[in-house]
């Protein structure tokens, strides 16, 4: 009930009056189709009487062609008048989606299961689709229907029109229930195993590098395809059964329409209705039956829905706590003192801690580097740092707030300089730019100097007006850094982490690149992640970070002369 005043009452009220158009369309749609039967079979019963002159059939003939244009005329109005409703609130609740999503773009990896996401938007947003214009709407029509038939029926004969409503009321109400109940359990098993499939399939185009590197691509096929089977096998059976279904509702109306036929026979026998009559009332219970069946694939389809409200809930929900905090800290400090108190961290269902007892103090200007190998927990305090992730034990503290408390804002203290910086396929100058969209275009030649580009960009024909292409191909590793290192120094952020920006460069310009990072980033507190001991002698403090505790600590020179281990790094480096 809460999934529908969130996802369904609202959309509703704003858009009830297209959508009662619909309905009312549907009605008319309905009763054009039962009343061209109703007609068409009084036509052929008096037609085959061979009338004397075909006036006295010409009512009828106007009759079926204008029930049967109406019909098509509505069907497909209804069609029209609802998807037009219906992609509004589709509309807006992606855009609603976006709103929740966007202020957390960079925290997505860390909050969300790449499966839900794209979950979500595949396929729960479209199911929104699906409540009105197989559910909602479908319901409405039949119900109404379902009434007009059984009072219409009573008018001439209000015991047999109760019998029928009853029966009716089998299709209505019984089988809905009835395949509610016996197809819960399929229909959430079958969107659980979509959800798998999309987080198997979201793995694997995220981590495609280490299935082939580590030459698992099989095991990962093998695993994709028995889920994939598995959920064909559900879908299978849902079909199965909705075949079942649809197969006894048409007994059931098949039955009906005898039932019906006797009885106008009977009263044709009795003189209360004319023997022309007899076709018109059998043949006009299919329409009607017809427009009721939908019914009980639109309520069997409730449990399917809920699953998809509650996944959007989920994102919504996900995003309001996380920038609650938010809202009431705007002020963005220039000098930037971080502590690290005791911090402990484990992920999800991992019984291994990612951090453990952590501590770091790290005041305004310092250079700090983080060492340690994969899974250490460097990138794990990163998050924690960013806010995009909340501490178990201990406290962090960014300028005497925690992190999660500047929501957005956090990217007004804290930039990153990624392994590989993103650069959208527009010019150079708007890629810059990204770091402060208001900056002169003096800001921007004067970064561009800082971060020694100057001389490359004066060699191209266009400048600054240069295209960067798809993610920034015509451009190597380094010099895409460099354009990388002059957005964050135009957005002025007094703290700065650089996460391996030399992998995969060549050493000479590895030096460059660090020499150009370290010249440029005077005055701010920088975070150095690597695995590489160059530059370290440029940095204030160097603390090793093993299984997610403060190995050792201290300067360059400090650390050669009391740690065992860095001196081993160090030969190693040099190839000593």
């Amino acid at each position: 009930m809460n999934y529908v005043k969130s996802f369904v009452t609202p959309y509703m009220s704003k858009y009830w009056k297209l959508m009662s158009v619909t309905v009312l369309l549907g009605i008319l749609s309905s009763l054009s189709a039962a009343l061209l039967i109703f007609v068409s079979g009084y036509l052929i019963s008096a037609a085959s009487e061979r009338p004397e002159t075909i006036l006295l059939v010409y009512v009828p003939i106007v009759l079926v062609r204008a029930f049967g244009l109406s019909r098509a005329a509505f069907s497909y109005a209804e069609r029209m008048t609802g998807h037009n409703a219906v992609l509004k609130v589709l509309s807006e609740m992606r855009v609603r989606l976006y709103r929740a999503l966007e202020p957390q773009a960079l925290f997505i990896r860390s909050r969300f299961k790449r499966g839900d996401l794209l979950g979500t938007l595949a396929d729960d947003i479209e199911h929104l689709q699906d409540v009105y214009i197989r559910t909602i709407f479908p319901t409405i029509s039949g119900l109404f229907i379902f009434v007009f038939a059984t009072v219409s029926l009573s008018v001439f004969d209000w015991k047999f029109g109760l019998f029928i409503g009853l029966c009716l009321s089998v299709i209505v109400f019984v089988y809905p229930l009835l395949s509610l109940v016996m197809m819960k359990k399929h229909q959430q098993k079958s969107k659980q195993q979509h959800t798998a499939l999309y987080h198997t399939l979201g793995d694997a185009v995220y981590g495609i590098r280490d299935w082939l590197i580590s030459s698992r691509t099989a095991d990962f096929l093998s695993k994709f395809t028995t889920q994939r089977n598995a959920s064909y096998e559900t879908d299978m059976e849902l079909a199965k059964r909705d075949q079942n279904r649809t197969f006894q509702l048409h007994l059931i109306s098949g039955a009906i329409t005898v039932i019906v036929g006797i009885w106008a026979g009977i009263h044709a026998i009795e003189g209360t209705i004319l023997p022309t009559y007899i076709a018109a009332f059998t043949l006009v219970t299919l329409p009607i039956i017809e427009s009721l069946i939908p019914i009980s694939h639109a309520v069997e389809r409730i449990p399917a829905y809920n699953e998809s409200f509650a996944r959007i809930q989920h994102t919504e929900d996900t995003a309001q706590s996380v920038f609650k905090a938010s809202e009431t800290v705007e002020d963005v400090p220039v000098d930037v003192d971080i502590e690290v108190n005791g911090v402990s961290y484990t992920y999800g269902t991992e019984t291994t801690q990612a951090l453990r007892q952590a501590s770091l103090s790290i005041k305004q200007g310092t250079r700090i580097a983080l060492l340690g190998k994969s899974g250490a927990g460097k990138s794990t305090l990163v998050q924690l740092l960013l806010g995009a992730l909340k501490p178990e034990e201990g406290t962090i503290s960014i300028a005497g707030r925690a992190p999660e408390q500047y929501g957005e804002n956090i990217h007004k203290i804290v930039s990153v300089l990624n392994q590989k910086p993103y650069l959208f396929g527009t010019t150079i100058e708007n890629n810059i730019r990204l770091g402060n969209p208001n900056a002169t275009i003096e800001e921007v030649e004067m970064v561009i100097r800082q971060v020694g580009l100057e001389s490359y960009l004066s060699k191209l024909p266009d400048g600054l007006q240069t295209q960067t292409e798809e993610a920034g191909r015509r451009f190597s590793g380094g010099e895409r850094q460099r354009i990388a290192l002059a957005r964050i120094l135009l957005n002025h952020t007094p703290v700065v982490i650089v996460d391996e920006p030399a992998v995969g460069l060549d050493p000479e310009t590895e030096r460059d690149l660090i020499k150009t990072m370290m010249e440029s980033l005077k005055g701010k507190t920088v975070i150095w992640i690597t695995h590489h001991l160059m530059g370290m002698e440029l940095m204030d403090n160097i603390v090793f970070l093993d299984a997610g505790s403060v190995a050792d600590e201290g300067n360059h020179d400090e650390l050669l002369e009391h740690s065992s281990r860095y001196r081993r790094l160090v030969e190693l480096d040099r190839g000593i």
